[in-house]
This record gives C-alpha cells, sequence and structure tokens, in this order.
C-alpha cells in the first residue's frame, strides 16, 4: 500500500502496521519447536493493540503481561488464560486477585514479598495460585543499561538460592502450585552465547528442583531477541530455539519464550509529515511523545523518504515540535525533504505506541493496520475532547 493514500485518508502521525509481517515473524518462532512442546507468549508490553494482539492470538501465540491493563487487552482479544504469563515486580492486589480469578497458566513470582502476598490471597479466594519462580542468572545481556534485566544488581528476579527456598516453600503451600521455573536476561541481545548461558543454569537450577520432588510444567526462557535497527547482525528464531533444545534435551517440560519486539518492531512504521526545514533540522509533526525511544534510549531508527526525492542530499536532524531539546526522533540522517513531504520512521513496531503520551496536551496518533491491498483503522487519532475526558473538578468561577 502506497504511504502516502495512508496519510491521505488519516493523517500523520500515524503508526502503520503490516499484518504479514506480524503473521510471518510469529510463525517463525511457533514454527520452530522439534523435539519441545513449546509455547510462544507475545510480550504485550511491546505492541498491545487489541487487534494485534487477536492476529497473534490466531497465530497460536499466547501472552506475556505485566499488569491487570495488559491482561484485560489480552481477554478482550480472546486469550486462553492458559496462555498467559504474568510477569511484573510490582503486581497489586486487584491485579492478583485477577489473575487468579481468570485461572491464568502462571504468576511469574520476582520476590518473597509477592510470594506471600499471593498466597495470603489465593487462600483467601479458596483458590491454589500457580507459580513460576524468576531466579536470577546474574547474565549481563543487552546493549543499553535500561534494557538489562538479568544482573544481580537489576530488580528483577531473586537469587538461586532464594529461588531453591521459594520453590520448596511453595511445594509446602496450601494455596501454592509451583508450576515452572523462569528467567529473563533483558532486551535486544544479539549474541546467541548469552541465552544458551542462561538455559544451562536454568538446566541445573531444574536438575536442583528435581531432587525436591518437583515437577513442573515449563521452562520459561523469556524474551530479549534483537532485531535490526540500522544494520545490526541479529540471531534467527530458529537458532534460538534450536540452542534450547539442544541444551534441555530429554526434558519433559513445555518450553516458553517470550517475544515481543523481535516479532512486532520491524512490523511497523511512523508515519510523519515534515512541517518546517530550519538550517540542518526538518521539523516534523511527530515528536518524543509520539516516539520516545530516540529521546529515552538514544535509539537509533532508519528513516525512509516517502517522496522520491533526487536532489539536495544532505544531513539532517529530525526533530519534533516538543519544548525540549531531547525532542528528536533521528539525527545525522541523510534526506532530500521538502516541507510537506511525508517521512516513515522504521522499526517501531516495538515499544512505539505503546510508550506515547500526552506531553505538551498532543493528541496521540491513530494505529493502522495493512492487510495485503487494504488498510484499516484499529486505533482513532485522538481528539481535544479525549484529553479533558477523565478530568474533574472544572469549577466555574
Amino acid at each position: 500500500m502506497p504511504l502516502n493514500d495512508i496519510a491521505e485518508k488519516y493523517g500523520t502521525p500515524s503508526y502503520i502496521y503490516s499484518r504479514a509481517t506480524l503473521e510471518r515473524h510469529a510463525k517463525a518462532y511457533t514454527e520452530s519447536f522439534n523435539s519441545m512442546n513449546g509455547l510462544v507468549c507475545f510480550s504485550v508490553k511491546a505492541l498491545s493493540n487489541i487487534a494485534i494482539l487477536r492476529l497473534l492470538k490466531n497465530c497460536g501465540c499466547g501472552f506475556d503481561i505485566v499488569s491487570g491493563g495488559e491482561l484485560h487487552r489480552a481477554l478482550l482479544a480472546g486469550a486462553d488464560p492458559k496462555k498467559i504469563i504474568f510477569s511484573g515486580v510490582g503486581k497489586s492486589e486487584d491485579e492478583m486477585s485477577a489473575g487468579i480469578k481468570n485461572e491464568i497458566l502462571s504468576f511469574n513470582i520476582e520476590s518473597e514479598s509477592e510470594l506471600m502476598k499471593l498466597e495470603r490471597l489465593a487462600a483467601e479466594m479458596g483458590k491454589i495460585a500457580p507459580v513460576a519462580i524468576r531466579f536470577n542468572p546474574g547474565v549481563d545481556a543487552g546493549v543499553h543499561e535500561f534494557t538489562k534485566t538479568g544482573r544481580k544488581s537489576d530488580k528483577f528476579g531473586v537469587s538461586v538460592d532464594k529461588a531453591m527456598r521459594l520453590s520448596a516453600y511453595c511445594i509446602e503451600s496450601k494455596s501454592l502450585n509451583i508450576v515452572g521455573l523462569t528467567c529473563h536476561i533483558g532486551s535486544q541481545i544479539t549474541e546467541l552465547e548469552k541465552f544458551k548461558e542462561a538455559a544451562r543454569q536454568s538446566l541445573k537450577f531444574l536438575l536442583d528442583l528435581e531432587k525436591l520432588g518437583v515437577s513442573l510444567d515449563f521452562i520459561d526462557m523469556g524474551g530479549g531477541l534483537g532485531v535490526t535497527y540500522l544494520d545490526e547482525q541479529t540471531i534467527q528464531p530458529n537458532e534460538l530455539i534450536k540452542c534450547y533444545e539442544e541444551i534441555f534435551n530429554g526434558r519433559s517440560e513445555r518450553l516458553i519464550v517470550e517475544p515481543g519486539r523481535s516479532i512486532s518492531a520491524n512490523a511497523g512504521v511512523m508515519l510523519t509529515k515534515v512541517e518546517y526545514k530550519k538550517d540542518s533540522f526538518l521539523i516534523t509533526d511527530a515528536a518524543m511523545n509520539d516516539l520516545l525511544r530516540p529521546a529515552l534510549y538514544q535509539a537509533k531508527h532508519d528513516v525512509w523518504q516517502v517522496q522520491n526525492n533526487s536532489e539536495d542530499f544532505q544531513n539532517y536532524n529530525v526533530v519534533g515540535p516538543i519544548c525540549e531539546t531531547g525532542d528528536f526522533l533521528a539525527k545525522e540522517v541523510k534526506l532530500s525533504a521538502s516541507e510537506g513531504d511525508l517521512l516513515a520512521i522504521r522499526t517501531v513496531g516495538a515499544y512505539g505506541f505503546v510508550m506515547s503520551s500526552n506531553y505538551n496536551s498532543r493528541m496521540r496518533s491513530a494505529e493502522i493496520l495493512v492487510d495485503k491491498n487494504e488498510f484499516n483503522l484499529i486505533r482513532r487519532r485522538e481528539d481535544l475532547s479525549d484529553l479533558t475526558m477523565l478530568e474533574e473538578g472544572l469549577l466555574d468561577d
């Protein structure tokens, strides 16, 4: 579909996703399992539009959630609760109760306090809560400091020793059922050896649990597989699954993975219009409130010209109208663009729209799904009434 046609109908800035790419990337995981029974739980925090979740559910995916809101979205998309994993370090009582009530597959437990709270709530509800202990393998993996999650200094998971004690506690509890073991070492990882190291530690932990008489349903290795933003060399999903199956050879547990970025990132672009040219700046109608990754992580996204201009190429900084010097979408990119031209910011299908905000009282973008020779609106653009619809206390003087 020509991006010009989409912009003409739905305006800019807009997030545009490819159905074919999403399905192809999901199947790259679901069709890679050979010797182990596998479950792919898409990480909802990467891209949470209900239409997208429904599409991935129909590809056989379950879901990895980190909030009650994401549980709500997954259920609205028709997800099987027995394919939902609840991760995150700060689950509230209401969120835990919702997970228990809906009989999800497992709570990934990240602290002793969390386990005690879950046990109490389950007992009060007369239920048995399924749990998987998230242990910290001490693997330093990932590109940016903010996306590393498997080190001892990170807030996620518990030490191996504590994970063993919590597992033993679950065995004796009348309101807890330990069903899995889980770890997650970070995001945007391009080294297969880091995943192998975490898997080897998981296997050792699994063997130690067996000595306690624990029989588990699954091993959850989390997500984190990197993607190509500019010129990164990445690992293919089948390579990742193959290395896991080799390490866990002969195990009867299911293998769960939680990809997010590697399924959705390269399935989306953000379409924006150049409002002004000013020296080396292209000032667009999209800003850091629409795409936060460049400002937050210093992330680099490739930029496409929608119009095919052949002259006056030079290096530009692509920036937005937000009143922050850090409001940029790309720096030092070679473009030939005029005022009114369209640009497409690439690889924004993960951690793009989901991190957008109303900063500077800007309205959030539309989301559009392209399906072969058709495109459909899956989230309308906000208008001015949306900005204030939840506010109260608007009193006359």
